[in-house]
């Protein structure tokens, strides 16, 4: 099964939307999501911000902001393709 991470907040709309499509994907490939809600963590605050939602397979950010399912999907079946590097240091 694949673990995906979704970096999060409260009251965040775009979170949301996020979580609905990781569901559409669900129904199609076995996927788990564990959510981390960025304000409980000074670092990952720092970190990420501005940047939420996150989501992320291991290390690699799969996506920032917003994506489709069917974009999701390709992702995950070619996770070498357009999956970024997680920043190592914050980058302000």
């Amino acid at each position: 099964m694949t673990q995906l991470t979704l970096l999060t907040r409260e009251g965040c709309h775009l979170c949301d939307a996020m979580k609905r499509v990781v569901a559409q994907v669900q129904q199609h490939q076995p996927v788990s999501l564990t959510e981390i809600d960025i304000s409980s963590d000074v670092a990952l605050e720092r970190r990420f911000g501005t940047e939420i939602p996150v989501l992320m397979l291991g290390d690699r950010i799969l996506a920032r902001y917003r994506i489709s399912a069917s974009e999701l999907k390709a992702r995950l079946v070619n996770q070498d393709g357009d999956a970024e590097q997680a920043p190592t240091s914050p980058s302000r």
